[in-house]
């Protein structure tokens, strides 16, 4: 039986060999189904790692899109014209869990909240359609999706290993005691403003989502309390807030002053955004806080402070920070407490022969520039009679914008220093052919 089958097999194919030999047609027919065939047979086969690796994206936002999220970032889109990144992060709104996701499109920046479930389908979708790269930061894991320009995915992800003793459950428990010894505003006591921004519970305790924001207040109450011995205990000590945004830090600074501390302290916050301005000035009458106002202003146009004892200005973007720090110098503050963010103007200007292999990798050259502009910013200060410092605000893995520049103004300066200084970082600007605005506005 089983050479009978063989034999006809092997007469059938020397047919089929004759017949494609003596008839082009019948060969042109046969070789367009086998074509076909294996087309068919490549289809299902993509298919199928289709759907694995978009079984996979599933999964992943599935286990990542909860509490333990620190941020979410959609980049490289398809069209180069339009929302070219999207940010999501956890938030404690009300005492519920939400995603807020940030749409970057050209200069303007749009916040939405949404619940968990919006989130994993938005992602999917974008990644379907608009853009091609996804990077996932969780307490858990890290993992990047990509998307090639023929639609193919790949994700990549990493778990990581906790360093703590003892599992997230019993985190409480194990790092209570820490807590009290490391954080100027400790968890368990709950702070009023702290609880309405969403940060603690009404029991005190810390919410989950918005530890990073804890630790961040507790770390610039620390700067704070390092420069104590520069504020006048016996007058009112004015401080002035530029680009206060929120105000988690304004807050946390007239507590820990005026209530903590026991300093007569006055202090104004300027922004930008009139919603953000009445809400915190609504917290402000809440809390009794009769020496904490906001108003609506910009930096670069604000003349309303006549003395000034410190200067504070957090993430205020590109030149807005150079505006505040010369205005800070103008009103010869004490102290200058400033973390820059987006350092663009130095990028645009910088070029040097000598380095132009190092400046022709964007993201080199935009980090260069960034280091390079709080750099001059900090030896300017310098020569405007400051004892400069630069330290870190906080870790990257929360933020890239980790850099204070802390500038104490000096009881005797030394002027050989400052010119000294001044010199030196003007060989520096001339090499690298750059006029940074404070450099213009000092």
């Amino acid at each position: 039986m089983w050479f009978s089958c063989n034999l006809i097999k092997i007469e059938a194919e020397s047919f089929h060999k004759a017949a494609c030999k003596n008839n082009p047609v019948y060969a042109e027919q046969c070789t367009r189904e086998d074509n076909t065939e294996l087309t068919l047979s490549k289809v299902s086969l993509n298919e199928e790692r289709k759907n694995k690796m978009e079984k996979q994206l599933t999964e992943l936002l599935k286990d990542t899109v909860d509490d333990g999220l620190y941020q979410i970032i959609l980049s490289n889109p398809r069209i180069k014209d339009g929302v070219f990144k999207i940010k999501i992060r956890s938030v404690m709104v009300k005492g519920k869990l939400l995603f807020q996701q940030t749409r970057y499109d050209g200069t303007k920046v749009f916040h939405e909240n949404l619940d968990r479930d919006s989130v994993i389908c938005s992602v999917d979708e974008m990644l379907a359609g608009t853009f091609r790269q996804c990077e996932v930061s969780h307490k858990g894991c890290k993992a990047v999706v990509l998307v090639s320009k023929k639609g193919k995915m790949t994700v990549s992800r990493k778990q990581i290993e906790s360093a703590e003793p003892a599992a997230e459950a019993g985190r409480g428990m194990t790092l209570a005691h820490n807590r009290k010894k490391r954080y100027i505003l400790e968890e368990g006591i709950p702070v009023p403003f702290l609880v309405d921004l969403g940060v603690q519970t009404k029991e005190g305790r810390i919410v989950n989502a918005r530890y990073d924001k804890f630790k961040q207040i507790n770390r610039f109450l620390e700067f704070i309390e390092d420069i104590l011995p520069t504020l006048s205990e016996e007058n009112t000590v004015h401080i002035l807030d530029f680009g206060c945004g929120k105000s988690y830090l304004t807050f946390a600074m007239y507590y820990y002053l005026h209530d903590l501390k026991g300093y007569d302290v006055e202090i104004t916050g300027l922004d930008l955004k009139e919603d953000v301005i009445l809400k915190c000035n609504d917290l402000s009458r809440k809390y009794g806080y009769d020496k904490l106002c906001f108003i609506q202003g910009d930096i670069a146009e604000y003349e309303g402070q006549g003395k000034v004892d410190m200067v504070v200005t957090l993430h205020a973007c590109d030149t807005a920070t150079d505006y505040a720090l010369a205005k800070a110098v103008a009103w010869d503050a004490k102290v200058i407490l400033s973390v820059p963010c987006c350092q663009h103007e130095v990028n645009g200007q910088i070029c040097a022969r000598e380095l132009a292999p190092v400046f022709r990798y964007g993201i080199i050259k935009e980090r260069i520039s960034a280091l390079v502009t709080d750099a001059v910013r900090a030896n300017l200060l310098e020569t405007a009679g400051y004892e400069t410092n630069i330290l870190e605000f906080i870790d990257m893995e929360h933020t890239p914008k980790n850099l204070l520049i802390r500038a104490v103004k000096k009881r005797s300066g030394s002027m050989r220093r400052q010119q000294e200084s001044g010199q030196t970082i003007d060989d520096v600007m001339e090499f690298l052919h750059i006029d940074p605005t404070l450099k213009r506005l000092l």
